[in-house]
């Protein structure tokens, strides 16, 4: 997706609990081995305790809206994109979030897309504010996205429920302005998406449809699903769909933006919030055959944030002041389904 005007970031926001989940404490409790924690890389990863996941989306919204100076109620749409279980079955968290803002004029729109719904939420709330009514004189259009994610107990082993991840707690924010005006922090240039359906069984192996959330196990349980993936298929299958997506959307997103493999104001690439491990062997050596740029891992003291890597990676830029003015970043996320996405911001020139 190319912006046929220029998107601004007016700001991004990172919410994350005071709250902390320990390596150690989970293997010691025999939950996760020695050799898989340090494999993750994560010393510990935030715990959001009794904070349900709309409300850590509520946090960071604030963060955001009081950062850029603008109104709840001047927004026009509210994206909230989640992975997990958000505190009640049947329910909209996004129209529980504006209603929390006070956002009363914004159309809410949940965003279902696993690890990359973030991204996803990014690219779909600019494309809405494309297509929206505007006239020139009008005031800009506003976008809110939002993610929140809690990888609460007994449902959900955030150490030990998947391989190559550890699940941190948090909530993300991040506002969308067309068009761009002065004092946006960063400009959104473009968004590329890359699927691979054929992956979808990754994440339901075996099992037969169930009636009811974990009717099945008492657990989610991402590596019994992998497990019986890869009985059937072996890893290289999923290993050369990995590395064809992330040339994808390297390729498409740096086109749309009007920038080559080695362009000079590329300096930063924004690594997804994995493992060290699976950034170290499937992440990083596929990227550095791409783009001549850094890498840069934000996520050894958060662990993976479902929804949220990519907003939480924009977030962690602008606190930074990263890139420098004039300079581009690529902010990469990846999830279940398959589906990798690639956004390319740019900081305006002072």
């Amino acid at each position: 997706m190319r912006p046929t005007e220029p998107v601004g970031i007016a700001a991004a926001g990172l919410w994350l609990p005071e709250g902390r989940s320990y390596a150690s404490d989970a293997v010691a409790t025999g939950r996760l081995r020695e050799r898989a924690a340090g494999e993750l890389g994560h010393d510990s990863v935030p715990d959001a305790g009794d904070t349900a996941p709309p409300d850590a989306a509520v946090h960071a919204a604030r963060l955001v809206l009081d950062a850029s100076g603008v109104a709840a109620d001047a927004l026009d749409v509210l994206g909230h994109a989640w992975m997990y279980y958000q505190g009640h079955d049947l329910w909209s968290p996004a129209h529980y979030i504006a209603r929390r803002l006070g956002a009363s004029g914004a159309l809410p729109v949940g965003v279902q897309q696993v690890c990359n719904g973030g991204a996803a939420a990014v690219a779909l709330v600019s494309a809405w504010l494309a297509t929206a009514e505007s006239e020139p004189a009008a005031r800009p259009r506003l976008g809110l996205v939002t993610t929140a994610d809690r990888f609460a107990e007994p449902g959900f082993d955030r150490w030990a429920g998947d391989y190559g991840v550890a699940y941190g707690d948090g909530g993300t924010a991040v506002l969308l302005r067309r068009p761009a005006a002065p004092g946006d922090v960063l400009l959104l240039r473009s968004v590329a998406t890359y699927a691979a359906p054929e992956l979808e069984e990754m994440h339901r192996g075996t099992d037969p449809f169930m009636p009811a959330a974990r009717d099945l196990r008492e657990r989610v349980d991402m590596r019994a699903t992998k497990r019986a993936y890869l009985r059937l298929h072996g890893v290289e299958r999923f290993n050369e769909a990995n590395e064809r997506a992330i040339r994808a959307v390297v390729a498409e997103a740096l086109c749309d933006a009007g920038m080559t493999a080695s362009d000079p104001r590329l300096s930063h690439v924004v690594l997804p919030r994995f493992g060290a491990k699976t950034l170290t062997e499937s992440w990083i050596p596929v990227l550095a055959r791409c783009v001549d740029a850094r890498p840069l891992d934000f996520g050894r003291a958060t662990g993976h944030l479902g929804a949220g890597d990519a907003l939480a990676g924009l977030a962690e830029l602008v606190r930074r002041g990263l890139p420098a003015p004039g300079r581009a970043a690529l902010v990469f996320s990846a999830g279940a389904g398959f589906t990798w996405s690639c956004l390319v911001v740019e900081a305006p020139a002072s």
